[in-house]
């Protein structure tokens, strides 16, 4: 559990240091980013060894029927986070895609995994990027981009269906079947 404490912690400060610390970051200049990548690398790297290698503590017991909500959730998920590099109709229509992204993955995470590690890893990433969506738009304005074709949201819904079968299969080979039985 220590390792995926560290991992989170490693993970959150480096992704908040821009925002926290914005003048030792501009020192650091282009190394700084260099820097951050690593520390935020290393930081999934612990965070991985860390859960994986976590003992089991139930919590609490999911009923069954989140599985399913889990799924749509995730399709949502893989979606918002597609629109955050469409340049089609749905473009603009959120600040932070990637950002609502984790906070809908964490969401769809939370109700289906009932064990401390879990409980852990996706709290924990859920109030990140709350904090992050919190300090971003106090210190940078957002000027809506302008929409693109709809063709474009038509292949991110292509994207999407072959993301999530991508995440399913990933989650099979580690061992998590993704769909009730």
């Amino acid at each position: 559990m220590i390792l995926l404490i560290l991992g989170i912690a490693l993970w959150v400060g480096a992704h908040l240091f821009k925002r926290l610390a914005p003048g030792q970051r501009a020192s650091m200049g282009s190394a700084g980013k260099g820097i951050m990548a690593v520390a935020i690398l290393a930081g999934l790297v612990l965070i991985v060894i860390g859960y994986r290698g976590a003992a089991f503590i139930p919590v609490w017991t999911p009923p069954a029927f989140m599985v399913h909500i889990n799924n749509l959730l995730m399709i949502v998920a893989v979606f918002v986070y597609g629109m955050s590099a469409t340049k089609g109709r749905l473009r603009g229509k959120l600040r932070h895609p990637q950002l609502t992204a984790v906070k809908i993955w964490a969401v769809a995470h939370l109700l289906v995994n009932g064990d401390l590690a879990s409980i852990i890893l996706f709290g924990a990433m859920l109030a990140w990027a709350v904090v992050e969506v919190i300090l971003i738009n106090r210190t940078e304005d957002w000027v809506r981009p302008e929409p693109g074709p709809a063709k474009k949201d038509i292949l991110l819904v292509v994207i999407t269906v072959a993301m999530f079968a991508i995440i399913t299969a990933i989650h099979a080979w580690l061992g998590v079947w993704p769909f009730p039985g």
